[in-house]
């Protein structure tokens, strides 16, 4: 739950009890990483442990709606800054989260002619590389622009020790491509870690399906499935590539 006090200030408090060491957590590792990147992020402290809440300076800004080069540039920067903070001296820095149980309730629903596909897509990522500091939800709700040049990063709730392509999927593979060509320019992009942002992205939808299933909603798993298939390979081998 989230609510702004006094015009200045985001509290935030769990809806969930799972939450509650997610925010704690973030007034230790967020004052570390601030310092360290070239956007505002939130930097919270805590005004209550019973129950938990925590408050951080309203970051400027209102969500990135026109993505523009030069605001990709500036967002390729931040990643560069953020990936290479030492991931060894963050404090309170979450390990990478295991997989969610796609295998065992979206991939069930794919067409039988999918599977093979899905099965490759989950099993390439899950030996994918984790030793750098990542935002872990990065999408254009979490980016803030101000006056057409970009003011902040925020919720940080997923940060998380991983692979640094999970924060180049959307930037990549959502946006138009002369804001793809410079944000991969300004970050400096290797193939290695293109190929890797592409898989993290035909896992997104994913997402949805399973918020879908969880949430009883038939429209979530059904628009989440059509992106499934949308962007998923036609076969196995080219889900490996």
């Amino acid at each position: 739950m989230t609510r702004l006090v006094d015009g200045r200030w985001i509290e935030r408090r769990p809806r969930r009890p799972s939450v509650g060491p997610l925010l704690l957590m973030e007034t230790r590792l967020m004052p570390w990483l601030a310092p360290q990147v070239p956007l505002a992020v939130p930097v919270p402290v805590v005004v209550s442990h019973s129950p938990v809440a925590v408050r951080h300076a309203v970051v400027p800004g209102v969500p990135m709606s026109s993505p523009s080069p030069s605001q990709a540039r500036q967002l390729g920067e931040f990643l560069r800054a953020l990936h290479a903070v030492d991931a060894s001296a963050a404090p309170g820095l979450p390990a990478r989260p295991d997989l969610p149980p796609f295998a065992s309730r979206v991939l069930p629903l794919l067409p039988s002619s999918r599977q093979a596909a899905g099965r490759a897509l989950l099993s390439l990522i899950a030996g994918f590389p984790a030793y750098a500091v990542v935002h872990g939800d990065l999408g254009p709700e979490h980016v803030l622009a101000t006056d057409g040049r970009l003011s902040g990063v925020i919720d940080f709730t997923d940060v998380h020790l991983g692979d640094p392509a999970i924060d180049l999927a959307w930037a990549l593979y959502g946006t138009p491509y002369a804001f793809s060509r410079a944000l991969a320019s300004a970050y400096g992009m290797t193939p290695e870690l293109r190929a890797r942002a592409l898989a993290w992205h035909r896992l997104g939808p994913w997402h949805e399906v399973l918020h879908g299933l969880t949430t009883s909603d038939p429209s979530l798993v059904e628009s989440g499935m059509e992106g499934v298939l949308a962007r998923l390979p036609l076969n196995r081998e080219a889900a490996e590539r």
